[in-house]
Order: C-alpha cells, then structure tokens, then sequence
C-alpha cells in the first residue's frame, strides 16, 4: 500500500503522536513467569525510539522502505505500550501484522465481527494479546524465524515482525456530537482561578488517562516511569545501600562494546547493513481487558489517518545502527518484589470486555521454544498491589508495508 502522504506521525520524546492526538509510548516492564494469572507489572522506563530515516546508511534496507521508527529490546524482554488520546480514536495495533485484539491479518479497514482496534482514550495500555476473558499474554521479545512470534504462530510464516499501528478518526458528525457531550459534561468554570499546583505536584494526565500518582521511593503509577527511568548501568542503589536489581544480581553489566560508527555514518567497506529482526511472542497471563466498542461502526472514518511501522532491534545492532548505547539489561523481577516495590490492578466498570477469539487463544509462550524461564519469581503480596481507577517533533516517514 502507498504511504500515507497527509498522515504525520510525530516522536516527541521516545512517544509516538498519531494524528487524532493519539499519544503511545512503548514501556519497559517485568516479565511474568509464563504460568498462571498475574497482576499487571510496573512500568520500568520508556524504550528509546529514533526514526529509520535518521539511519538511512546502518539500516537495512527493507527497513528503509517500510520507514517509521526503531526501538531495542532484549532477547525474552517484556512491553506494554501506554495510550493517551485528547479524542476518540480507534487504535489498531499489529505484531507482525496479525492484529493483537482480533488474531486477523492486518487490514486497513476498522471492523467489529471481531473488533480488530482498540477504543481510545477508554483503553489506556495494552500489555499483551487478547488471549482470555478479561486477560492478555505479555508481549515478549523473539528473533524471526524460531516460530515462536504470535505472527509465525498464527501465519505459519514469519516475514514483518515488529509492532505496527494505525489510527482512525471519528466522522465530523460523531466528533461534534462527543465535544457537544464534553461540554454539557463540563462544570462551569470557577468565579476565580484555581491556584497553581504546588511545585513538585505531579500533574493531571490528558482525558481518559489515569492521574499520575504522588512519586513514591523507587514506585510510581502504572503507566509512569520508575523515578529516573530504568536503573543505571550497575545498579542504582536501593534502601539501605542495596543494590537496584538488575538482570544480573544487581552485579556491574559487562563492558560496553566497541565503539561504533558515527550514527548515519555510511557502513563500512564490505559489509552490508544486516540487522537480527526481531518480533512479538507471548509470555505470561495478566488480569486486563480490551474494551469492547460501544460505538457503531458508521461513527469512525472509513480510512486511517496515520500509521507506523516499528522495528525492534537487538542491543547491539541498536548500537551499531545508530551509535548510542542501548538501556541497561531489564530488572530482575525477584528482586524487585522482594523490595516492596508495586504492582496494579485495573478495573472499568463501566467497560464490557472483549471476548478472545480462538486464534489468540492458542497462541503459545515463547518458553516453548526458547526453553523454561528460569528467572526467580517471588508472588507480591496483597499490599504491594495497587488499584487503579500526556510539541510535536519532526514526521516520522511511512512507507511499503
């Protein structure tokens, strides 16, 4: 299909902006053990994103033609991507273009028998597939070609990999009807300004986003970054002169690698810019839903207004691609329990959750490929979990995908 010519997709930050004032952000997290139903992890941290183009020299070249932005993950590293939207948009998000909420081949087109989209702003993340009733399996990081990616499951083949997504807009009568409802909804403004915040008061996220929560010691909100992102290289230190867990015991990471290119630097005599492609497999069962739309069909726009193609990279093609260095190893989940440290639960009752179709259902851990997850794992206890009741950058380019 032709790119989208009138679509702009936005970095700001390491977010996504999607046209329709759609914001995502791809989020580190704790990977669950692949047996069970869990609470939904913390988020750890943004993944960075850069934009193909920037690297048109290091990238490989289908990467150029599909265009849209990278990120690094680990091998067997967990995701979730967070939503925030200032108005309704239907949200259709791909892992190697099988869609994460239907288990149907990716499609330009919005359809509800099943539902392939997600409703925004009600829906404020997506931890994983639609594989339950009222749960999601985990989004885990694989290479291509093991068979163990929800599209080598579902497709038998294994050719796109990464994360794809594409927004659609309300119809202008649907749209108008919202902000006339937004309106009534609206109490009449105070006789006089509210006094600002406090400095250091943390601030209300856009509609249908949960506030962030007042900054605990090495705990935020769901959705928030952990105080200073993920944990520096060897550990930022933990009450009482701990060590911040890390993926090695809270141990120094190994020695960085050679230096690289300059990022955009063409590549070097010889050598073709090849990269490991990666894609999405499953890993362990969470409590989430994926809202079910209350809306017609007839009330969205019969065309996306953008879309973006997202590579995911290992480490070090991250750092021979664009010459930075990639983030620390993810957080070994033990430890992190162990700490005290939160996990959520998340519940709209206003909401109907979305059945699970049968090919989503089936879908198997990456475990049964890449052998058992050996990784402690210590339950949290009631307490730690919590209940729950975001200037645009440079265009990110689309391309043939």
């Amino acid at each position: 299909m032709a790119p989208h010519a009138d679509a702009a997709v936005r970095i700001d930050g390491d977010s996504l902006l999607l046209p329709g004032g759609v914001r995502v952000r791809f989020m580190r997290t704790l990977r669950l053990p692949e047996k069970g139903t869990h609470a939904l992890p913390p988020g750890l941290g943004e993944f960075p994103v850069r934009r193909v183009e920037d690297f048109a020299h290091t990238v490989p070249d289908e990467w150029r033609a599909r265009g849209g932005v990278m990120l690094p993950v680990y091998l067997r590293e967990a995701m979730w991507l967070s939503f925030t939207a200032t108005e309704p948009a239907a949200l259709q998000v791909g892992v190697g273009k099988v869609c994460a909420v239907s288990g149907r081949p990716w499609s330009d087109r919005l359809g509800q028998h099943p539902q392939n989209y997600v409703v925004l702003p009600r829906q404020p993340w997506l931890d994983g597939i639609n594989s339950g009733t009222g749960t999601v399996r985990q989004f885990v990081a694989v290479p291509l070609g093991m068979g163990a990616t929800v599209e080598g499951q579902v497709t038998g083949e294994e050719t796109w990999g990464g994360v794809q997504l594409q927004t659609f807009e309300p119809t202008a009568q649907a749209l108008a009807e919202w902000r006339a409802e937004q309106r009534r909804a609206t109490p009449p403004p105070a006789p006089h300004p509210a006094p600002f915040p406090a400095p250091g008061a943390p601030p209300g996220g856009l509609y249908g986003a949960p506030a962030y929560a007042a900054p605990q010691p090495f705990g935020g909100a769901y959705g928030a970054p952990m105080p200073g992102g993920a944990p520096a290289q060897g550990g930022a230190p933990m009450p009482g002169g701990a060590p911040m867990p890390g993926s090695q015991g809270g141990q120094p990471l190994p020695p960085p690698m050679p230096a690289p290119a300059a990022p955009g630097a063409a590549p070097r005599a010889g050598s073709a810019p090849r990269a490991t492609a990666m894609g999405l497999g499953v890993g362990g069962s969470m409590r989430q839903e994926v809202y079910r739309d209350e809306r017609p069909l007839s009330d969205w726009a019969d065309n996306p207004s953008g879309r973006v193609f997202v590579h995911l990279v290992t480490p070090p093609e991250w750092r021979r691609i664009t010459g930075e260095a990639p983030p620390p190893s993810p957080v070994d989940r033990a430890a992190y329990t162990a700490a005290g440290l939160p996990w959520f639960d998340y519940y709209d009752t206003d909401a109907e959750d979305l059945s699970p179709t049968g090919t989503l259902d089936g879908v198997r851990p990456v475990g049964d490929w890449i052998g058992d997850d050996h990784e402690p794992w210590q339950q949290p206890s009631p307490h730690q979990v919590k209940p729950l009741g975001d200037a645009p950058g440079r265009p990110v380019s689309d391309g043939e995908w």
